[in-house]
């Protein structure tokens, strides 16, 4: 298992603000004092603005190279934004790189990226690091590609990314009515959504995720990249879902099963568990 991090990513933080450092911070800890699964320590690879310029407008890039003022209400532009961005990418591209090479992979960094859309910071996202890393893996030369985003909130900036971009298919499931209001049907000829009433039993819950991977699963892609999101979690503060740690290992044992290379990018979550349930997670895809 490659867990891809730098503690440079707790260097920023907005007083209350959900997306906070102890996210990543603690989730580390655990990872570290954990006996389960043996964790391989690498860091974020270098991210270009080609790269980024792929899936955003270099008018968004250059906003958040030098932004004037925050993004909304939820999305301040901190110090160093632009490279507390970049190494988010980085996560992903070294992520890509480890899945390729055969191995586990999981980008453990803030800050998360699957409502940035082209032209658009926002939702606490600045780039979009999944789609970035979906139109890379195009570029070394894949044919097809999957987006599986199971955070409880819909992955739009990816949807509008990738909306019939050849090669690529994306799959969300999420809560709706809840932010950002989008993902109610499919869009275009590969864009899948899944929405799911608050509180919905968490079997429920659980069927329509496999649904979804199943669905996924059925266009045999060469490669998988997971938008890792766990406020679906049963008691997180920004959503009214039902999951447990336990349905989480689930989804990391059937994505395993698939048998098809895949990579994961933590989004959301934002419960004091987020450790336990990243770790559960990672039980899944590792077999334990």
């Amino acid at each position: 298992m490659k867990i891809i991090t730098d503690e440079k990513c707790l260097a920023y933080h907005s007083e209350r603000h959900p997306e906070r450092p102890a996210r990543v911070a603690k989730s580390i800890e655990k990872l570290k004092e954990q006996k389960d699964i043996k964790p391989d320590w690498l860091s974020p690879i270098p991210a270009s603005d080609s790269q980024v310029l792929r899936a955003h407008t270099q008018e968004l890039v250059n906003q958040v190279r030098q932004p004037t003022g925050s993004f909304d209400n939820d999305t301040p532009a901190h110090p160093d934004l632009f490279a507390h961005a970049m190494r988010s990418v980085g996560g992903v591209l070294q992520a890509l790189q480890q899945a390729r090479a055969g191995h586990s992979s999981f980008s453990l960094l803030r800050p998360p990226g699957h409502h940035a859309t082209r032209d658009h910071a926002m939702g606490f996202c600045y780039f979009n690091s999944i789609a970035i890393g979906a139109l890379e893996a195009l570029h070394q030369g894949l044919k097809s590609v999957s987006i599986l985003d199971f955070d409880v909130h819909h992955g739009n900036g990816t949807e509008a990314i990738l909306v019939n971009h050849p090669g690529t298919y994306f799959y969300s499931i999420h809560q709706h009515p809840c932010y950002p209001g989008t993902g109610t049907s499919n869009v275009g000829s590969n864009c899948f959504n899944y929405p799911t009433p608050p509180r919905t039993p968490r079997l429920e819950y659980r069927q329509t995720i496999g649904r979804a991977i199943n669905d996924l699963a059925s266009k045999r892609p060469e490669l998988i990249l997971v938008s890792a999101g766990f406020d679906g979690y049963a008691r997180d503060p920004l959503a009214q879902e039902t999951l447990e740690a336990e349905d989480f290992q689930w989804i990391g044992t059937e994505l395993r099963k698939l048998g098809i290379p895949f990579l994961s990018v933590l989004e959301g979550g934002y419960s004091s568990q987020l450790p336990e349930l990243i770790l559960a997670y990672l039980r899944g895809v590792s077999g334990k």
